[in-house]
């Protein structure tokens, strides 16, 4: 099994706006980051933590082309396929999980990751015998 770590948008959103209520996650958030050795998010990681950027931070359209710009050059950006959506389908089923958190399982499994950091998630869930959701905080 690889070291890939897949990390979802909530981990990120803490690592990268600055609260004062979640100065402690945003330290655990910026650890798990630095730590993991091989990153992988999808497409819509990288569209949720741009969403969130604009609408929680109030960063402008310059400042988010060159967060894309810098992200997508620093860590593996993976796009989500249409086998991804069908296995999203059966993982909604056999788990219990949303939609879109289906979709981020999805894309997780077929990067070949063994951990998935969230805080969405069921904490120790082991997805497939391969993916298990682990929540830093």
């Amino acid at each position: 099994m690889k070291d890939n770590v897949f990390i979802d948008s909530n981990i990120w959103l803490y690592a990268l706006i600055q609260s004062q209520t979640d100065d402690e996650k945003r330290l655990i958030a910026k650890n798990c980051i630095v730590e993991a050795k091989d990153i992988i998010v999808s497409t819509q990681v990288v569209n949720e933590v741009c969403v969130n950027l604009m609408r929680k931070a109030s960063k402008d359209n310059a400042y988010i082309e060159q967060f894309v710009s810098d992200f997508v050059a620093t860590y593996a950006v993976v796009a989500q396929t249409k086998e991804d959506v069908l296995q999203a389908a059966s993982i909604r089923r056999d788990y219990d999980l949303s939609y879109w958190d289906s979709l981020i399982v999805a894309c997780a499994l077929r990067s070949e990751c063994s951990i998935l950091l969230t805080e969405d998630m069921q904490q120790g869930l082991i997805i497939n015998k391969q993916l298990e959701i682990c929540n830093p905080f």
